[in-house]
This record gives structure tokens, C-alpha cells and sequence, in this order.
């Protein structure tokens, strides 16, 4: 058996640190706690936003079952930012950062501290992927709990999520939605508790990371404020006290083949763009090669079998019903599109989680379809490369809006001159809404275009325009878009170039994204081009500035 304290006994039982051992005696731990095991329970939740506001009682709930294992649980605290409240404000930009600054905090107490293992309960988007990078830069015994889903809204007869607001606002600047059922709709779109409902950023995580192997079965379609949630609280407790005494480290299970299987999940599910430069960062914080390039390779080989919003009709409720994300796994491990022998946080390999699952049953529900009769033959992530991104571009198409567009440009300094732009009717059908410096370094942060692309929608023109930007998109995005243009406009990228009519082509089957206009033009252009001032020039989102990488290496800060 491994030695389960090979952290913390620096501090409880060196005699030559009695400072650290009289402060332990102050927060109530005994004698016979000195020589346990150590476990932080990181904790994203605060009172102001609906996906966090539970996670201190789940906390609360896991220190509870670490000790009653025996061991020494300690819940501290890290940030959270509301995506949803941030978005269509410049507050946005802080969103990305906050993964960033979620890792560091995390590594910081647990360094610090010398916890020998880590519980991370997260509950938005940035939360997840902020707790995997820390795991693997500490590689000690660790695990998620997520917080899980809120239950749909309400309101005359309609379910309702986040993207129904956004998209309520867009109906009524066209006139389409009186001011009462406007108010109706913000008014019940969000119910209580939990993560955004559809296959947006959140759940496309929480799948993500339970098929990477680095939170327990059914982790990410427990709802929120289930009894089942409550239940993969208290198993947590056990699974890391295993993962203690077998000593099995985050990179034994992040590993190439174990990020393949999180891939397929993505893919299958048809989940959030911000995966793409969520799972760079993760992999490399453990040394795994990955890129970009990979998703466009899982996603010619992987069918999108789930029917889920924003593109779809399900929530993530709907697929817990049918068994969560261990019956598709289990589906899609039986027909060879997943690495089963990859180990995970239970200390069991993947196909070994699975060999009880019940299995998917197709004759009864439409929320999973078999993969002769996909929502779409092949994945909705597309990498685009051309003059516009010569580095690379993340297209996300569902096949509704079909896969080439050509149209004039219409170009926007930003998402608020887009928004003024749909309601004096610059915006026409047939154009290519270009949105540019909003990329890591130009916002700085790279905000979510959800705002834009909803309001885009509810005014009828999201099968008529494309969208394209250095900025992201929400997970609750769909129409025909393409972010991630690398390299932005702040650095000079070729879409820093474009005017007013020129004319922009995508084609999803080429995977390409290109600017019809000549290179002597363009060179002429960029020889009047001028770096704008930057944005930021103190505090958080000035240092962001300063050290993000591109949007094709994950947006890492500490490279």
C-alpha cells in the first residue's frame, strides 16, 4: 500500500515544524489526525450565479465522507464567474481568465498546503477545465465532482434554458415577442440550481472529463439537485481514498488514449466549440500532445449521435433518463470507438465502469441515435485553415445550415456594434458578420459571441448570415459560425483586413476559410495597418494580455 500522506506529513509530523502542527490543533484536528491523509476540496461556489450557488453544500457533504473514510478533509475556495450574467458585457472578458486563475489558486493552496489529494466541485463552464489543469500540474491523487444540471424552465407550455433568453432578445428587437411574454420568458428560463440544461460548454465538460476518466460514472448528468448527486458526493470520499493508497496520479489516467475517448464523447454529443481549447490546456498541463488538428480527426471519424440543444431538441436531463453519458459510452465502446482499457478515477479501467451499464436502448427514445442513423454523419467540429486563419479556425456545423457559405462581409469593432447593427438593418441576409479584437490579447479574454449570434437568431437571420471572429462562441451557440480566427486582429491576422463587401467563403468540406481578395491588396492593406492601442494596461486582464497564447494553443498562460 502506497503511503497516503506523502504531502501533508511535512507539516504534521516534522518535528521541526511545530508552527504548522499548533495551527492544526486550532482548526480541531487531534493527535490521531496528525497522521492522515490529507484531502483539499476545492469549491467554486458563491451565492451569485445559479451554477455555483449548491457546490459549498456538495462541499460540504464530500469533507464529510473524507473524514468518515478516515482521512482529513479541508474545503477551500476558488473563483467562479457567470458566463451567462457576463455575456454581452464587457465583463466577459474576465470569463477565460478565470480558468486560468482557477488552476493557479487550486495549485497554489494545494502546494502550499501539501495536500496529498484533491476533490474539485465545479459547477460553470470555466470551472472545469480550470480544476483539470491544476490537477495536472500538482499530479496527485485527484478527482471532480461536478455539480451538475439545472432542470429546464417554463413558460406557456414551452421548456426553456439560458439560450431562450438570449434568443428572446433577439425575437424582440425584431418585433416578433411582445414585452410580456419577453419578461415571461427571462423570468422562468432558469428555474433553481445547477449548470446551463443543453449540450452547451458545462455539460460538453463534465461528459468530456467523466470519458477522459477523471470523475466518477454518471458524474455529469446527475442532476443538480438530485439524490444521485448526493450520492456521487459521498462515493467520491471512497474513490479518493483508493486513489491515495494505490497512489494513482492524474497523469496515469490523463493520458493520449484516454483524451481520444473524451474526443469521441465531444463529438458523439455534439458538444461546445470551447472544448477545443479547453482540452489543449488540460493536455498540456499533464504533457500530452494534443491539438487542434486532433478534433478535426475524431470528427471525421465520429458521427454526431446526440440530439441535444442548442442544435438538437434534448436537454441533459432527457439523457439521464436514458442512462447518461455511461450507456453512450458503453454503446460506443461495443462498436470500437473507445480505448476501454484506459484507467480511470474508480482505480477500474473504463470498459471495466461499463461492463454493468445497462445498455442503450434505441426503440424507446430519440435523444441517442445509432450511428447508421446520426444526427449528423460526421462531427460538427470543423477546423478551418486559410488566408483568414492561417493558423486555424473552429467552425462549429450542425448540417442545418448546410456547409458552404459566400457572402459580402460586414465588418464590427466588436460584438455591441453588431448588436446596433442588426437593429438599424445594416446586417442583411447574405453576409458574413465579421467580428474582430476580441480574440485573448485584442479584448483582452476572447469573450463568448453569444449575445450576438442569439440576437442573430431571434431575428430570423440564422440561416440567412454566417459569423465569423477571433473571439468564442457559447456552447449554447449554433448557427453558421466560425471562431478562434488564428492569428486575431490584435496580432495582425488577415482578418484585421477586412473591409466591407469583400468576399468571404467557408466551406466546411474543405475545411476551408478564405478572403477573396488578392495578396498585392492585401499587402497594400497591411502596409497602412496600425496595432491598436491595447485595452488593458493594468490588473488581470493586462497581465492575461501579456502572457496568453493563440487560441491553437489552448489560451495557456504559463508557457
Amino acid at each position: 500500500m502506497a503511503d497516503t500522506n506523502r504531502y501533508s506529513r511535512i507539516l504534521t509530523q516534522d518535528p521541526t515544524q511545530p508552527a504548522a502542527q499548533a495551527m492544526y490543533h486550532a482548526i480541531g484536528l487531534t493527535e490521531e489526525d496528525l497522521p492522515k491523509a490529507q484531502v483539499g476540496i476545492a469549491s467554486m461556489g458563491y451565492e451569485g450565479n445559479p451554477c455555483n450557488m449548491h457546490l459549498n453544500s456538495l462541499a460540504d457533504e464530500i469533507r464529510d465522507g473524507v473524514r468518515a473514510e478516515g482521512l482529513v478533509g479541508l474545503v477551500f475556495h476558488t473563483i467562479g464567474v457567470s458566463d451567462g450574467m457576463a455575456n454581452g458585457t464587457p465583463g466577459m472578458r474576465y470569463s477565460l481568465v478565470s480558468r486560468d486563475l482557477i488552476a493557479d489558486s487550486i495549485e497554489t493552496v494545494c502546494g502550499a498546503q501539501y495536500y496529498d489529494g484533491l476533490i474539485a466541485v465545479p459547477g460553470c463552464d470555466k470551472n472545469m477545465p480550470g480544476s483539470l489543469i491544476a490537477m495536472g500540474r500538482l499530479d496527485r491523487p485527484a478527482m471532480m465532482v461536478y455539480g451538475g444540471t439545472i432542470a429546464p424552465g417554463h413558460w406557456k407550455g414551452e421548456d426553456l434554458n439560458i439560450i431562450s433568453a438570449f434568443e428572446a432578445l433577439g425575437q424582440k428587437i425584431a418585433g416578433t415577442l411582445d414585452e410580456a411574454d419577453f419578461k415571461g420568458i427571462i423570468r422562468n428560463a432558469c428555474p433553481g440550481a445547477g449548470a446551463c440544461g443543453g449540450m452547451y460548454t458545462a455539460n460538453t465538460m463534465a461528459s468530456a472529463i467523466e470519458a477522459l476518466g477523471m470523475s466518477l460514472p454518471y458524474s455529469s448528468s446527475n442532476p443538480a439537485l438530485s439524490p444521485e448527486k448526493r450520492a456521487e458526493c459521498r462515493s467520491a470520499a471512497a474513490a479518493i481514498r483508493h486513489l491515495l493508497e494505490k497512489d494513482i496520479r492524474p497523469s496515469q489516467i490523463m493520458t493520449r488514449k484516454a483524451f481520444e475517448n473524451a474526443l469521441t464523447i465531444i463529438i458523439a454529443l455534439g458538444g461546445s466549440t470551447n472544448a477545443v481549447i479547453h482540452f489543449i490546456a488540460m493536455a498540456r498541463a499533464v504533457g500530452v500532445p494534443l491539438t487542434q488538428d486532433d478534433f478535426q480527426r475524431v470528427s471525421d471519424q465520429v458521427p454526431v449521435i446526440g440530439d441535444l440543444k442548442p442544435s438538437g431538441k434534448y436537454l441533459m436531463e432527457d439523457l439521464h433518463r436514458i442512462g447518461g453519458v455511461p450507456a453512450v459510452m458503453k454503446y460506443l465502446l461495443g462498436i470500437g470507438m473507445l480505448h476501454g482499457e484506459c484507467l480511470t478515477v474508480t482505480g477500474q479501467s473504463l470498459g471495466e465502469n461499463l461492463a454493468e451499464v445497462p445498455d442503450l436502448v434505441f426503440d424507446n427514445q430519440r435523444v441517442i441515435l445509432p450511428v447508421e442513423q446520426p444526427v449528423k454523419a460526421t462531427g460538427h467540429l470543423q477546423i478551418l485553415y486559410g488566408n483568414l486563419a492561417t493558423e486555424g479556425s473552429v467552425a462549429k456545423i450542425s448540417g442545418k445550415e448546410g456547409e458552404r457559405f459566400s457572402g459580402p462581409a460586414r465588418v464590427f469593432e466588436g460584438e455591441e456594434a453588431l448588436i446596433e447593427g442588426i437593429g438599424n438593418g445594416r446586417v442583411q441576409a447574405g453576409d458574413v458578420v465579421v467580428i474582430r479584437q476580441v480574440g485573448p490579447r485584442g479584448a483582452p479574454g476572447m469573450p463568448e459571441m453569444l449575445k450576438p449570434t442569439s440576437a442573430i437568431i431571434g431575428a430570423g437571420l440564422g440561416k440567412s448570415v454566417a459569423l465569423i471572429t477571433d473571439g468564442r462562441f457559447s456552447g449554447g451557440t449554433h448557427g453558421f459560425v466560425v471562431g478562434h480566427i488564428t492569428p486575431e486582429a490584435f496580432q495582425g491576422g488577415n482578418i484585421a483586413l477586412v473591409q466591407d463587401d469583400d468576399i468571404i467563403e467557408i466551406d466546411a468540406t474543405q475545411n476551408s476559410i478564405t478572403l477573396h481578395v488578392s495578396e498585392a491588396e492585401l499587402t497594400d492593406r497591411r502596409s497602412r495597418w496600425t496595432k491598436p492601442a491595447p485595452k488593458a494596461t493594468r490588473g488581470i486582464l493586462y497581465k492575461y494580455a501579456m502572457t496568453v497564447r493563440t487560441a491553437a494553443e489552448g489560451c495557456v498562460t504559463d508557457e
